[in-house]
């Protein structure tokens, strides 16, 4: 579906339908004054990550593959993040 342009004074009195609409794969561009200020569109079922938040989640996964002995304290953001 393509995108749909609406006024923010329309969203808001027509929320319920929006809704209804964006559950069915409609997206639309909420506009102020004819400046677009948001987004509303349907939530994927699967979340896609950005290629630097994938990196993150790679070397995460990596920490806790690994483990690593906190000796009692809380590991530090460079034990986590490598840097």
């Amino acid at each position: 579906m393509d995108e749909k342009t609406i006024s923010l004074r329309d969203a808001n009195q027509q929320f319920a339908e929006i809704v209804r609409q964006v559950e069915s794969g409609q997206t639309y561009i909420v506009t102020r004054r004819g400046e677009p200020v948001a987004r509303i569109e349907p939530v994927s079922k699967k979340r896609k990550l950005t290629p630097a938040q994938e990196a993150a989640w790679k070397r995460v996964r990596r920490v806790m593959e690994k483990g690593f002995d906190l000796g009692g304290k809380a590991p530090s953001r460079k034990d986590i993040h490598g840097r």
